[in-house]
């Protein structure tokens, strides 16, 4: 079950994921903040931070794509939906924003598609265009769907020219029925709060709370009749049993009166003395599971700039903030689907509760990430497929063809390297990728430069890669190309001589590799140890026996 696809979601969804498959759905998308977002690469201690290079672009314009699916979503069978995006498009014309709501909601209506009848979902955002996103919602799902606008405090305090700090994101919950999973998930109350609340002793000495059966205003079905001798219209009020005590005392009977029976049967209804003033339920210190969560979450902190989870990828959320919301909303061995998976916090929760799950990105270096992530966190015991990087030469070649940055990440990745600057920061030089590696015996930090060559060679290729490397003070150079490189090209490798490692080994100064060889196995970069921690953040290991559910 558990699948990590590369590509563009909408066109994965529609081709890879089946109608109501999944349990829960948890999205991140861009929020369309007009930034670039740069991935953060770890550098050796005394080495500049020179591997940086863009994530994703988060901003939008209208366009041929935006008004391709935008004429997709008004002759969707939804028909809220096309009146709701013919609306906003008269209200906010052909600009950024509706090309971002655009692509949304062709994508919402997707998963609402893949969601059984009893999930949910969460979509995370902010303020930028949270309002617009819950009108979509709406449409797509239904506004009886609505659950929750979670507030969660991403930050501290956050200074702000003629305007509150913003600190907070927005995670709307919406479902697809009203029969859906809920955990009912609480917290651990404070260490007095016992003695503070549960004053009150059972015969059998138990302490307990007396709480409310009514809740305000008049109802005038069964729940504003009378039982016994009490009517709660009497006091503008209505019989109201909190759901988690049905749940708890599975509470079956046909009335809330036969209801209220039952729990008096079991000595769980507390008269006052004298039997006047309405009956109240007794809620049991040794019951307690905790305190229910509520829709403003400032207990779950950011990722601290040093802190061991953080990845180097700029929007990654805590995994505390994904397991809450996994916890709450399925089940163990449900299907988690994350269609903007980024960094893979989503699927890390999931692998971690015992979820299968499901991750879509349309970058490779977050699909690169997120695999090395899960290896390290789970090892053997996280087994998962990748769809849409290439298996054989000829998915390769499609690729070069199709996205060459992307081709060149990929290709990088073959070799554990990371991915130079690249297109958005100005010429690269001649270096697709670096590397890092330790020689024993031999003081500091020594480098390997990438080149990457998904078109034709020429004739000087490796030449200039060898002065590239002498220029950037390398020890080796890979040269990565989709063709065999030629006789001459071979000689000009070898003429680059050979770095001894202290051991005296010696490894070719200038490696030729093709793709070939390293999907085949019959090559791999040579150097003295291969040492990825060097190159890129290590995830914590997880536990690799079956996660508990755990109280959160």
């Amino acid at each position: 079950m558990n699948q990590l696809y590369f590509g563009d979601n909408l066109q994965v969804l529609r081709e890879s994921i089946a109608t109501e498959s999944v349990d829960l759905i948890y999205l991140d998308p861009p929020f369309n903040s007009k930034r670039d977002y740069n991935l953060l690469f770890k550098s050796p201690k005394g080495k500049q931070s020179e591997a940086q290079i863009e994530a994703f672009k988060d901003s939008w314009s209208w366009g041929e794509q935006a008004e391709r699916e935008f004429d997709e979503l008004v002759h969707a069978p939804n028909t809220e939906v096309s009146e709701i995006m013919r609306a906003l498009r008269r209200f906010l014309g052909e600009n950024d924003m509706m090309a971002y709501l655009t692509m949304m909601g062709n994508r919402l209506l997707e998963l609402h598609r893949v969601l059984k009848p009893t999930g949910s979902l969460y979509l995370h955002c902010d303020p930028t265009a949270s309002h617009y996103l819950k009108i979509v919602l709406d449409g797509v799902f239904g506004k009886g769907m609505f659950r929750n606008e979670v507030v969660w405090k991403r930050t501290g305090a956050h200074g702000s020219a003629k305007r509150f700090g913003p600190v907070h994101d927005t995670i709307f919950f919406y479902t697809k029925t009203d029969d859906f999973v809920w955990t009912f998930p609480a917290t651990a109350h404070a260490d007095d709060y016992v003695e503070k609340h549960f004053k009150q002793v059972d015969d059998d000495g138990r302490k307990f709370q007396a709480i409310t059966l009514t809740g305000s205003g008049l109802r005038h079905g069964e729940s504003g009749m009378p039982w016994r001798h009490i009517n709660p219209s009497d006091v503008g009020r209505h019989w109201a049993i909190p759901g988690e005590v049905m749940e708890r005392y599975k509470l079956t009977g046909a009335t809330v009166q036969e209801r209220l029976e039952a729990l008096d049967s079991a000595s769980l209804i507390f008269w006052p003395k004298g039997g006047e003033g309405t009956p109240r339920l007794k809620w049991f210190a040794d019951e307690l599971g905790g305190m229910a969560i509520s829709d403003v979450w400032s207990d779950i902190p950011p990722i601290g700039a040093q802190a061991a989870e953080r990845l180097g990828y700029p929007t990654q959320k805590p995994l505390a903030l994904l397991e809450r919301i996994i916890q709450a909303s399925s089940n163990g061995g449900d299907a988690v689907l994350d269609p903007f998976c980024g960094c893979g916090t989503a699927v890390h929760a999931a692998q971690k509760l015992n979820r299968n799950w499901i991750g879509i990105d349309i970058t490779h270096l977050a699909i690169s990430l997120i695999e090395k992530r899960l290896k390290d966190a789970f090892g053997a015991n996280c087994q998962f497929d990748i769809h849409g990087t290439p298996k054989d030469l000829d998915a390769a070649r499609d690729l070069a063809k199709r996205d060459k940055y992307q081709f060149q990440y990929w290709a990088v990745s073959l070799v554990e390297a990371q991915p130079s600057q690249g297109k958005k920061k100005g010429k690269d030089g001649g270096v697709d990728g670096l590397k890092y590696f330790h020689d024993v015996d031999k003081a500091g930090t020594r480098k390997i430069v990438v080149s990457v060559k998904g078109g034709g060679l020429k004739a000087d290729d490796v030449r200039a890669l060898n002065h590239v490397r002498e220029r950037e003070s390398s020890e080796i150079a890979l040269f990565i190309s989709l063709e065999e490189p030629t006789r001459g090209m071979i000689a000009d490798a070898a003429s680059a001589g050979f770095y001894e490692s202290a051991s005296g080994k010696k490894f070719p100064r200038v490696q030729l590799l093709t793709i070939d060889g390293l999907l085949s196995g019959k090559q791999r970069a040579e150097h003295p140890d291969h040492a990825p921690d060097l190159n890129f953040k290590k995830a914590k290991a997880e536990a690799t026996a079956a996660q508990p559910e755990l109280g959160v």
